[in-house]
């Protein structure tokens, strides 16, 4: 058994093993803002002109430097901000706007351009230029990254590298599970050579429903995938056919936990951001949609990793949290209330003795195998229901994890799909086994 002390917004770490063989991390904390440690919102995954996002990277840190975020990961499409590249704007639809936006919030001096008319090529800033010119020390913190993006017979599987010096490569495979696997096995062999804490995750499993909850549960190191995505054709709540992206997040982590001796599976929100002209709610890969808030002590691209590997965060798509803790034995929760808005808090979770049967969800086989299967009710079961700025659930002891999802009353003023309303997901506990 392994125990570090608690301190102010530090997990302790408890390493129980099993009579099977399997071990289970026991977590205490309290996750609030205490000494130097402070909540620092940051979105994980942006698209820019270097891929195929419509606007350019230092006018995009900018919206989220404007609007109070503190840290913002770029994540191009297997390339990193790094080369001399020059975009051709006749080339590229939309890019006229993107260039007259920059010419209003830029000085002529920052925009190198050449050839006039349609030949007219405007320079796309490397990571470090903006970075230079953007970042904030202990505001604001533009971090490099990369969307590692991939496929199996048609299917993308695409990931997100947090933090990346190198550029990771798609690994390609002999499957769904063997491609995510691959690529997971590359990038933790790239930090391990070079000393980077990169963070990789699986994006938006339901975009082209091509990843189930079953090959992603067993998917070793792989410990983040995007609970909510901003991008309208990500599919996030499934369909007749598809599980959820929440469904998927309780059976992965049930069978993690009582079968496979993998640890939990956090939940991510991101924007995705594609398109920053668009300006109808519900349109586009907009950005403002969805984010994660971290607990750490410092603004930098270490600390942030490490703090999210830790669970020190919450994933939101408007709600914000005072704190979360755990002691072993009750979850609790604090919101940050809003005048006129209204809080539910609902804490989910899967009893150690659920029954392990489930049929597929197609009577079609050859469909059955692309689709997440049907589980019992008693996977991801509401635990318990709290209204108000304050929740607390008391463990039975009975339970493999909790987590807990906080829904205000108020919609989102700009939601991925129709009539989401504000919420906050807080990451599943684990208690300790007696």
């Amino acid at each position: 058994m392994l125990v570090r002390t608690l301190q102010a917004g530090l997990l302790v770490l408890v390493f129980v093993t099993l009579s099977a063989g399997q071990s289970v991390r026991a977590q205490q904390f309290e996750l609030r803002e205490q000494g130097e440690h402070r909540w620092l919102k940051g979105n994980m995954h942006t698209h820019s002109l270097w891929s195929d996002g419509d606007d350019f990277p230092e006018t995009i840190a900018s919206w989220y430097r404007e609007r109070d975020y503190q840290f913002l990961v770029f994540t191009d499409h297997n390339t990193l901000h790094q080369k001399e590249r020059w975009l051709k704007i006749s080339g590229r639809k939309g890019a006229d706007r993107a260039v007259a936006r920059l010419q209003e919030k830029f000085p002529a001096d920052w925009i190198d351009q050449r050839g006039e008319g349609a030949e007219l090529e405007v320079r796309l800033k490397t990571f470090d230029e903006v970075f230079g010119h953007l970042a904030v020390p202990g505001k604001f913190l533009p971090i490099q990254g990369e969307e590692i993006t991939d496929s199996f017979a048609r299917a993308p599987i695409h990931m997100c590298a947090t933090n990346t010096t190198e550029l990771l490569p798609p690994t390609g495979g002999e499957s769904i599970v063997d491609v995510m696997q691959r690529n997971i096995q590359a990038a933790t062999s790239r930090r391990e050579r070079s000393g980077v804490k990169t963070l990789v995750h699986l994006n938006h499993p339901n975009f082209g429903y091509a990843v189930t909850a079953e090959q992603l549960m067993k998917v070793v190191g792989e410990n983040f995938f995007e609970l909510y995505n901003g991008h309208p054709s990500v599919h996030n709540r499934g369909d007749a056919a598809h599980a959820s992206t929440e469904r998927m997040w309780d059976i992965i982590n049930s069978f993690r936990l009582a079968e496979l001796g993998l640890p939990l599976m956090y939940g991510l929100g991101t924007d995705d951001g594609h398109n920053y002209f668009e300006t109808q709610a519900g349109k586009g890969a907009q950005p403002g949609r969805g984010w994660v808030v971290v607990l750490a002590a410092k603004l930098d691209p270490d600390s942030i990793v490490e703090a999210l590997e830790a669970g020190k965060f919450y994933s939101s798509s408007g709600v914000a949290l005072q704190s979360v803790s755990f002691d072993g034995k009750a979850l609790d929760v604090e919101i940050h209330g809003e005048d006129g808005v209204e809080y539910v808090t609902t804490f989910i979770g899967t009893p150690r003795s659920f029954s392990r049967d489930s049929m597929p969800a197609s009577e079609d086989a050859a469909a059955a195998e692309k689709l997440t299967r049907v589980y019992s009710d008693d996977v991801g079961r509401v635990l318990q229901t709290s209204k108000g700025t304050h929740a607390r659930y008391e463990l039975t002891g009975d339970e493999l994890y909790v987590r807990a999802l906080v829904t205000s009353s108020r919609q989102h003023p700009n939601p991925a799909e129709a009539g989401e309303f504000e919420r906050a997901w807080v990451q599943p506990v684990v208690p300790a086994r007696k």
